[in-house]
């Protein structure tokens, strides 16, 4: 279990750039680490099946790969047509699984095709979120949009922030104050945006300042191609007493003042595609940045000082085994959870690095798993829910299995349930009691 005062320091930190907390605002939860409440998780079951713990799935169209997020009992999700023609917004009620909106938002006239990311990626990728009065829904370049909680209907919208995304979209907005974060790293621009939650304009852009190493002679880069491109959400760090942006692109990291966009530091690296969000650990004072495809997890240590590249000086450690392209650790207690893309997990010590040990859950994970008390929960891309104890050895709990729960989003829970997106239904999982 995380210590006391790491809890109470990762809240009070949330609490300096959220807005009101909604159940699950965020991808990651409430404190955009993957940590389910106290209450919540004493109650979620360890076993379920199609006829044990399921409460309701409501029926889902389309396609999507953004994660649920729960607000005042309603559930946010967005989907779109294969072609990225058509975009959508859902709301499904959280007690009963009924649809209460579902909304074309987007249509497109021109999409870009998503190359090679065929069946792997989609045009309804980045997941909502959600404070008080408000439901912030992003689709790349396709479209950005507040919508009211109660009636779905669009208060503002921004379609004209650039950004060619080669195989669509993936970043997700994150929320800071009164300030909405657009994270874009596409083969022609790589920037980030804070837009004003009220009104939707822009208050800063700020474009990385990543040394690619692939320009030619013209001046131009020598060929298109993902070594620019990264789909990383963004994590928030409190260093003194600034809020840093945690920003991983490709060939490079930025920590950027979440305030005014300023760039503080930088980190470089030798990968692409970068698609987790940076975790900050105050009782360790280190953030820890996963940099992509065939990449590395890195821990940097930081302190107020920390400024310019520091590629060479801040470094505490570096783990490059088995790394997952975009499921994000977990961290408890001295300890990092992670399982790669083929289901290899594996348990760090997050003073040193060093892997204490390596186990298997069955699959293949896209989407980042949760920690409730003691408990990890992992969900394949096959239905395959797994629980393992989150201690210093493997230990299995259980696995459980639903033929249509194939996920590749972030589970999201609430009210002692948890909500999965599957394939093709929505699945809410609880005990239920005879």
């Amino acid at each position: 279990m995380p210590t006391i005062a790491f809890r109470i320091a990762i809240i009070l930190t949330f609490s300096m750039w959220a807005p009101a907390m909604a159940q699950w605002p965020d991808r990651h939860g409430p404190s955009l680490d993957g940590h389910v409440g106290a209450a919540d998780a004493a109650a979620l079951p360890t076993s379920w099946s199609e006829t044990e713990n399921l409460a309701w799935k409501a029926p889902l169209h389309d396609e999507g790969h953004s994660s649920p997020v729960i607000m005042d009992g309603k559930i946010w999700l967005t989907a779109a047509i294969a072609d990225g023609t058509k975009q959508y917004v859902l709301c499904i009620d959280e007690a009963t699984g009924k649809v209460l909106h579902d909304k074309l938002l987007f249509e497109n006239d021109e999409v870009e095709e998503l190359g090679g990311a065929v069946g792997f990626n989609n045009y309804a990728a980045p997941s909502p979120v959600v404070a008080k009065g408000a439901v912030y829904v992003h689709f790349g370049s396709y479209g950005t949009a507040r919508l009211d909680p109660e009636t779905a209907d669009v208060v503002w919208q921004r379609r004209d922030l650039e950004c060619r995304h080669f195989r669509g979209p993936g970043s997700s907005p994150v929320l800071f104050g009164d300030k909405l974060i657009l994270t874009f790293d596409g083969i022609d621009h790589q920037y980030t945006a804070a837009l004003d939650c009220a009104t939707g304009d822009t208050v800063w852009r700020v474009a990385r300042s990543t040394d690619y190493g692939d320009l030619g002679d013209d001046g131009f880069p020598k060929r298109e191609g993902d070594f620019r491109k990264a789909y990383c959400t963004p994590g928030f760090a409190k260093v003194g007493d600034k809020i840093q942006l945690l920003s991983v692109g490709a060939r490079a990291m930025q920590s950027y003042d979440a305030a005014t966009g300023e760039e503080l530091w930088t980190l470089r690296h030798s990968s692409s595609n970068a698609g987790i969000r940076p975790l900050w650990l105050p009782e360790q004072g280190l953030a820890l940045i996963n940099t992509g495809s065939r990449g590395e997890l890195i821990a940097v240590k930081l302190d107020e000082t920390t400024r310019g590249d520091i590629t060479d000086s801040h470094v505490a450690w570096v783990y490059d085994k088995v790394n997952p392209r975009f499921s994000m650790p977990i961290y408890s207690d001295g300890l990092i959870f992670q399982i790669s893309d083929l289901g290899v997990v594996v348990c760090i010590d997050a003073t040193d690095g060093k892997e204490l040990w390596k186990g298997r859950a069955p699959g293949n994970y896209l989407a980042s798993p949760i920690l409730a008390g003691e408990h990890l929960y992992f969900f394949s891309e096959d239905g395959l829910g797994t629980i393992l104890r989150a201690g210093r050895e493997f230990e299995k709990v259980s696995s459980n299995k639903v033929e249509a729960l194939g996920t590749t989003a972030c589970p999201a829970v609430a009210g002692g349930a948890f909500y999965v997106r599957g394939k093709t239904h929505l699945y809410k999982i609880a005990v239920q009691h005879k």
